[in-house]
């Protein structure tokens, strides 16, 4: 395929002097104002417990924050067809971070998922997510003229899944990480043009398959799934954290006990600053507040939807919808699972859970979505 001309003329900064979407910004701003000072309330029992300061995790997530804004702000500014010439690399070079854990992995909770190399730990899971939606819009966007065959457009692209999938699933026992990466290519396929048909076909199949696996195989999934179904049978350990989490939800009412009040937080809630921060939230500012907050996160879906459809090429729609799907899926389940509504898993919920190199990637691709609003903008 020729490299189109127009595309070798792309510099690393866009010239728009258009400003970038006002809503998605301040939206993002309010989310991680609220999420670092849920951070503060919510870590400040356990920092204390685990390091006599009751401030070490709202330091560590206020430092991490100011360095993704500022990725945050150059990324507004570089223009996002940039990393189509590199979509190729950008897959290499996640593939490559994946395996780092071969060499620098750090073991937590029966799972290598954390790079360690002293002076910085992080999941390389994260970056991967980001890289896998690059690669995919610009891969589909190359193949959009035979996007509805089924060896071009379904079965080639899930073929690059496969390497993903046995270094996260398979070696670091991420089902988490796993599943959102599977879901972000599937609805690339599907936005790109793939036919549904495929998909229903294949996933049935697959889907079943993997549920059989999870029974035969047993394990602690099995027992997440057991104490979804009847927590309380299990109540001092499988079924602890999410009835801990419902004790909080329920105590917050319509109005929550108050910024700081929770109750839940004083080491009932293992790690309330983590997956589990929704509800610390629920408790302290109630139905109102996580209403709020929902709404914040409906927000961004629609400028993310909005960008997405006034993209004037293939490419930047796919990415914007990647982005705002990420977030999306993220914000789901870790609600569900907080809410009981589906079984535990590991996932953090965007612009609020403690973690740094998370809040930095999340800024990251806001910074991309905000540089496709205001390249739009500019060429509309």
């Amino acid at each position: 395929m020729t490299r189109n001309k127009k595309e070798d003329t792309i510099s690393l900064f866009t010239k728009s002097k258009e400003p970038v979407d006002f809503i998605l910004l301040v939206t993002v701003l309010i989310l991680l104002l609220t999420g670092i000072i849920m951070v503060l309330s919510a870590s400040s029992p356990t920092s204390l417990s685990e390091y006599g300061d009751s401030y070490k995790y709202l330091y560590k997530q206020a430092f991490s924050a100011g360095i993704g804004l500022v990725v945050m702000s150059i990324l507004a500014k570089v223009d996002y067809r940039f990393f189509k010439r590199y979509y190729k690399i950008i897959y290499i070079f996640c593939i490559g971070l994946l395996c780092l854990i071969f060499l620098f992995g750090s073991s937590a909770k029966g799972a290598t998922r954390w790079i360690d190399l002293g002076i910085i730990k992080f999941q390389p899971s994260e970056v991967a997510k980001v890289g896998i939606i690059i690669f995919y819009a610009e891969y589909l966007t190359r193949k959009k003229d035979k996007i509805n065959t089924f060896k071009e457009g379904f079965l080639k692209p899930l073929l690059w899944l496969i390497p993903i999938i046995i270094i996260v699933y398979v070696f670091q026992n991420h089902l988490s990480a796993t599943f959102v990466i599977c879901v972000l290519a599937v609805l690339l396929m599907f936005m790109a043009g793939t036919k549904i048909s495929y998909f229903i076909k294949l996933g049935v199949p697959v889907i079943a398959a993997g549920i059989l696996y999870i029974v035969k195989k047993g394990g602690f999934r099995l027992t997440r799934i057991f104490s979804f179904f009847n927590p309380w049978a299990d109540a001092t350990d499988s079924g602890w954290q999410i009835i801990q989490s419902l004790y909080a939800i329920g105590s917050g009412g319509l109005f929550g006990a108050g910024l700081g009040n929770s109750k839940q937080k004083y080491l009932y809630i293992p790690e309330p600053h983590n997956d589990f921060i929704f509800a610390v939230l629920a408790e302290e500012l109630g139905f109102v507040g996580c209403t709020l907050v929902i709404l914040l996160f409906g927000v961004f879906i629609w400028r993310g939807i909005v960008i997405a459809m006034k993209s004037k090429d293939m490419f930047g729609g796919l990415l914007a919808i990647g982005i705002t799907s990420l977030i999306a899926v993220e914000v789901i389940i870790n609600i569900a699972v907080v809410t009981a509504s589906m079984p535990v898993t590991g996932m953090s919920l965007p612009f609020f859970s403690y973690g740094g190199t998370a809040l930095i990637i999340q800024l990251a691709t806001v910074g991309i979505l905000l540089n496709i609003s205001r390249t739009n903008k500019k060429e509309g």
